[in-house]
């Protein structure tokens, strides 16, 4: 089962399986980019409703660094799952199209 035995036909089948891969992966991306920048709006609105009460400048200055760190990191992950997703998708496109373009083998 050498490669020059498979038909256009297969070829066809397996460049639309790449294609719809690359598109379930994006959306699945986005989804996930979607959840987080949600997640991320509700920790910071919790954090906003909860302020610091201390007398002691190294708590509070402690207590802001990790509020700040947690909603860095969720919106660092929104926008890494974001642009994969756009990545993706672009991808599926470009796929798309050569297969659009694409001569068929005679």
């Amino acid at each position: 089962m050498n490669e020059e035995t498979s038909s256009p036909k297969t070829e066809a089948i397996a460049s639309l399986g790449k294609i719809l891969k690359c598109f379930s992966g994006a959306g699945l991306a986005a989804t996930i980019a979607l959840l987080a920048y949600r997640l991320m709006g509700a920790i910071a609105a919790t954090f906003e409703a909860k302020p610091l009460i201390s007398d002691n400048l190294a708590v509070v200055n402690i207590a802001s660094a990790v509020r700040t760190l947690v909603v860095g990191m969720v919106a660092l992950g929104a926008g890494v799952f974001g642009m994969a997703g756009l990545g993706l998708f672009l991808l599926g496109l470009q796929l798309a199209v050569q297969r659009m373009t694409q001569k068929p083998a005679s």
